[in-house]
């Protein structure tokens, strides 16, 4: 069977899917784990004979790749609302002319994206690539085999390994690691993590009081609201957004490190490294502090306790009618916030903060340098185009090249470079609030600044800030002071482990933010906290920490 007939079946079984999906049928996993097709020499080296078919024979960092002869990859692609994909955008031409690549493209909705992502690959019909896959998403399909290691082939990636040595990634991709010591996702890097969120604040009237844009804690943060509702009682000094899943969580997920904990967003396993063994986050003293500082706030009439169940419409128009004089926001939802100010005719400035110290510290959490990536299909290590796609794939996200072409487009005919190499888009294209009103969108109308083939905004500091305004440049430089907290031991479980672990994890976590919820808004009486830590006794908690703190031990001593 000829390579385009074989493409054509899996066509055909992945729409098939795609109609099963819209039905609600559950597809089983099939597929034979870690099988590498013979492939592997005894000196672990990957036997490419056969498979490298357009490859670049000497193909190293910094080069440009173009296949030798005309590839054709799957990718199962994600299709954003915001630039429905269009086979005409210019990065498809480019790369087809430049790279000698064409892809051939079965796409899935982002409101569908996980679900299709899961059926497709649980039926074994994976494209060759599969877009846009978050760290820890990646687990549910390795014991099933029909991903590859991704672990086994960097090493033939040169510009992939270059940036894991210069920016000193190790620790970062160990906690990828499954059980077997292998990780199975090709993530996006950032050279430095870069803070996005934080609180708004109406500065016109932080001016009129007398009150600094950069409290240095959040006892001063919270002096300063108190300071806010003594001039203006009739109005909340803070209300918050991001609760449509549990309380405040993007908020909580910023201001926790600094109360030495995780919380909202980045509550994730519930799992809390206290230097000799993991802890469950929501029981922990460090939880406990962070609560009780919201609580006092909703208390002392300070937050708005509608901030724990509205939605953030809700909490937008209150920021914007004056209701409420700050909010948690990000460089991007400010400008929303700005616009709906303008729009009800609030007469009215709003400016980031740095996010203040906490009693922990000025801390920042632990790994953020690991964002969306991609998965290959397990099937890739038997196309004759294996080494091509490895040497393509290294070439667009993570060489400079590739990643600034794939952000910025085309230069001299989507944007333009400066005698000091600042980037400048064209003046009749918009992107990420630049040139506003510009008649064409990088994103819908050329298919750059595009998830599926820009794994993070650039990587490199240069190319991640490069579209940033200078309110956001002025931010990230602000918090760029603040610690990076420590990454925890990688504690990868078995497969019957993570299915053990599971149902206590789902229910642990109902319950913290039931009572993170409660404790905040008075509901219940923080006098109760042992109580419900005894609850959570009685839903597993031990038992779920021996799991996971077992694992920690195996792993560490099966990998020093």
């Amino acid at each position: 069977m000829t390579q385009q007939v074989t493409r054509r079946a899996r066509r055909s079984a992945l729409m098939a899917v795609a109609v099963l999906a819209a039905g609600g049928l559950v597809l089983s996993g099939c597929g034979s784990s870690g099988d590498d097709g013979g492939g592997e020499t005894e000196a672990g080296e990957f036997d490419f004979t056969g498979k490298d078919v357009g490859a670049m024979e000497d193909y190293g960092v910094g080069d440009t790749f173009s296949a030798t002869e005309a590839v054709e990859f799957g990718l199962f692609y994600r299709d954003h609302p915001n630039y429905p994909l269009d086979e005409n955008w210019l990065i498809l031409s480019e790369l087809e002319k430049n790279q000698n690549v064409t892809f051939d493209i079965v796409s899935a909705p982002l409101s569908e994206w996980d679900q299709r992502k899961s059926l497709v690959i649980g039926a074994g019909d994976a494209p060759d690539i599969v877009s846009v896959t978050y760290p820890g998403q990646e687990v549910a399909f390795v014991a099933g085999g029909a991903i590859l290691p991704a672990s086994d082939f960097v090493q033939y990636m040169p510009n992939y390994m270059d940036k894991v040595e210069k920016w000193g990634l190790e620790a970062d991709l160990d906690q990828l690691r499954q059980e077997d010591g292998k990780y199975y996702l090709f993530p996006g890097f950032r050279e430095e993590p870069r803070p996005e969120y934080t609180f708004a604040v109406r500065s016109d009237i932080w001016e009129e009081l007398g009150l600094s844009l950069e409290p240095e804690t959040f006892d001063d943060f919270r002096d300063q609201l108190e300071t806010v509702k003594e001039a203006y009682p009739d109005l909340y000094p803070m209300t918050d957004r991001w609760s449509a899943n549990g309380p405040i969580e993007g908020t909580l997920a910023f201001v926790a490190p600094n109360f030495g904990t995780s919380a909202g967003w980045n509550f994730s396993q519930g799992l809390t490294w206290d230097g000799e063994e993991f802890v469950y986050t929501g029981a922990t003293d460090e939880y406990k502090e962070l609560v009780e500082f919201y609580a006092s706030l909703v208390e002392d009439g300070l937050l708005d306790p509608e901030a724990l169940t509205q939605d953030d419409d809700q909490a937008k128009q209150k920021v914007a009618s004056g209701q409420a004089l700050s909010v948690g926001t990000n460089n991007q939802e400010i400008i929303g916030y700005r616009q709906t100010l303008e729009e009800l005719g609030t007469d009215g400035e709003l400016s980031l903060i740095r996010v203040p110290a906490g009693p922990a510290g000025d801390n920042f959490q632990a790994g953020q340098r690991l964002v969306s990536g991609f998965m290959l299909s397990s099937e890739v290590q038997e196309s004759e185009n294996f080494l091509a796609l490895l040497q393509f794939l290294d070439w667009l996200y993570y060489s400079d090249e590739g990643l600034e072409f794939a952000k910025w487009g085309v230069e001299g005919e989507t944007y333009a470079k400066e005698s000091d190499g600042k980037r400048v888009l064209d003046a009749d294209i918009t992107a990420m609030g630049i040139n506003p009103g510009a008649p064409e969108n990088l994103q819908a109308d050329y298919g750059f600044s595009n998830g599926v083939w820009m794994l993070v905004h650039g990587s490199s500091v240069d190319l991640d800030r490069s579209m940033l305004p200078e309110e956001a440049l002025t931010f990230v430089e602000d918090m760029s002071t603040k610690k990076i907290l420590e990454l925890p031991p990688p504690a990868p479980l078995s497969e019957v482990e993570r299915e053990q672990v599971s149902l206590y994890q789902s229910a642990l976590k109902d319950h913290v933010y039931q009572n993170t919820a409660a404790f905040i808004l008075g509901q219940r009486s923080l006098d109760e906290w042992d109580a419900y830590v005894t609850e959570l006794d009685g839903m597993n908690m031990t038992q779920y920490l021996d799991i996971v703190n077992s694992a920690q031990e195996r792993y560490a001593e099966n990998n020093g």
